[in-house]
């Protein structure tokens, strides 16, 4: 049985999440809370596998209490957003302290959303509640951390020569930001290829994501527009609501946003973005699966491996979800496993094979 403790300023949010977490007979919310502090105190009682936590709160916001959770007594936890540009800043930086995934906000009775909301909901907890979290230091100044979030030059040294494979297309979900974050700012200035990222966000969270990612990083990172050109220490963000797919043209390679396949299971796709870059530049790419529920990326992955391209996959001991990397592995498609603190210098390597 998986244990939840539901923290949220709102009645209804409360009962909403209880309500829709129970109706999976292998979870069991034992305790709700209307802040932060009376957060703490049910999670220091109760003991929980998974914290959903609010972040706008009375008394104790939710970012707050996350740090505590943290340092104190570290587990999966589960922001719940508003799917806003404020909400969707607050909630990366929630996910840099520690949170694992996020929930969106916007409930109602009337919601049509409401069982896609519920299943979503249901599938994390149970995916991320056997996890082990490790605690978090005692949080240093903003300056520090990003002084800390630009590594040395020498972390990574800077390739020299031509690469044999010059687009590098990268699928994650689950407990993605933090992980395409600490591989996107280990890279160098002179990263001698083109990146495209699928990650699943809502709209109105791909945007600060990837604004976040530009500010930590060496290359400069962007949410992909149609009409935008792929090239060397370049990155872009698929937009949420859609897909990203690229255009090789005869000494180019466009981007191209667009709302088909309409029935993707996930906008963005990682099989959409990988299948369209393995397409275009064949043995010339690199696919890298991150973190993840599900399967998106491994169907989009068997297609670049036919083509020539090469695969990373992350290793399960460094995913908050081994989900979407495992699904590569087990297929066999994977040319290396990687750890996330040597993804980065992993994926310049293997620009060169």
């Amino acid at each position: 049985m998986i244990t939840v403790v539901v923290v949220d300023d709102s009645a209804f949010m409360r009962k909403a999440i209880s309500t829709m977490l129970e109706k999976d007979s292998g979870i069991k919310v034992i305790a709700t809370a209307r802040d932060g502090e009376e957060g703490l105190e049910m999670i220091r009682k109760h003991d929980p596998d998974v914290v959903t936590l609010d972040i706008e709160m009375p008394r104790m916001d939710g970012l707050t209490a996350l740090r505590h959770i943290m340092m104190e007594m570290p587990r999966p936890v589960l922001m719940v957003s508003s799917l806003t540009t404020e909400g969707a800043e607050a909630t990366l930086k929630a996910m840099d302290l520690g949170a694992v995934d996020f929930i969106p906000k916007q409930l109602s009775k009337v919601s049509l959303d409401i069982v896609k909301i519920e299943n979503d909901l249901i599938s994390k907890v149970k995916s991320v509640a056997r996890r082990k979290m490790r605690p978090v230091p005692k949080m240093r100044s903003a300056a520090a951390q990003r002084t800390e979030a630009r590594p040395a030059p020498s972390a990574v040294k800077a390739p020299t020569g031509r690469p044999k494979r010059d687009v590098v297309v990268i699928g994650v979900s689950t407990g993605g930001p933090p992980a395409v974050q600490k591989v996107l700012s280990a890279l160098p200035a002179n990263f001698p290829a083109g990146i495209v990222i699928a990650q699943h966000m809502p709209k109105a969270f791909t945007g600060p994501f990837a604004k976040r990612l530009d500010g930590v990083s060496k290359i400069s990172v962007k949410e992909a527009e149609s009409g935008d050109r792929l090239g060397p220490g370049k990155a872009f963000v698929a937009p949420g609501g859609s897909h990203l797919v690229v255009d090789q043209k005869v000494s180019r390679v466009d981007l191209l946003v667009t709302s088909e396949p309409a029935n993707a299971l996930y906008k963005p796709s990682a099989n959409v973005l990988v299948t369209s870059v393995a397409e275009a530049v064949g043995r010339r790419a690199l696919g890298v699966i991150l973190t993840g529920m599900g399967n998106d990326g491994r169907d989009g992955i068997k297609v670049l491996k036919a083509k020539g391209g090469r695969a990373i996959a992350q290793s399960d001991s460094t995913c908050v979800v081994y989900g979407m990397p495992k699904a590569i592995v087990d297929e066999g498609l994977a040319d290396e496993i990687v750890d996330i603190n040597n993804m980065a210098e992993a994926i310049i390597n293997n620009l060169y094979l």
